[in-house]
């Protein structure tokens, strides 16, 4: 079974979010059912019905969070340097606005690019991968090409 590495931070809201759906959210939808049962005729119970579908989706949330879990390898960036490379927090500069970004190379389960957490398989991080600082990178994105400069690298 293949890997999924992530960072310590990653993992733990990942950790998180599954106790929290096990410990609050589970218990909240079964007595959201047991509510909605005891309406009666469950054919025509839109709160019967709007119960289980939070079951189902609280249900495949937690088996989802249990597999990334399982098979998480967590990776600590502090350890690391050199190139860039997964962990990797990574100052840009966009050569055509002049406009500076930074983001961390993150697996795949913990991208948030609104938080700057780049999945290591977006086509900014394959292009990053490897390269080091001063480097120009040239990137394809759905947009159209972006240029970046890589202005720094570190391994927080």
């Amino acid at each position: 079974m293949e890997k999924i590495p992530m960072t310590r931070a990653g993992y733990d809201q990942l950790d998180e979010e599954l106790r929290e759906l096990r410990s609050v959210e589970r218990p909240a939808v079964i007595r959201a059912i047991a509510e909605a049962r005891e309406h009666g005729d469950l054919s025509e119970n839109a709160e019967y019905h709007a119960a289980r579908e939070k079951q189902s989706f609280v249900e495949g949330r937690i088996k989802e969070l249990e597999m990334i879990i399982s098979r998480a390898e967590v990776i600590d960036p502090s350890r690391l340097s050199g190139s860039i490379k997964f962990g990797a927090t990574v100052t840009l500069l966009d050569e055509d606005t002049e406009e500076e970004r930074t983001f961390q190379i993150v697996g795949e389960a913990e991208a948030d690019l609104e938080r700057g957490l780049l999945n290591m398989r977006s086509p900014l991080a394959r292009a990053l991968i490897g390269k080091e600082e001063g480097d120009s990178v040239e990137v394809v994105t759905p947009g159209g090409g972006k240029s970046y400069e890589i202005i720094s690298i570190r391994f927080i």
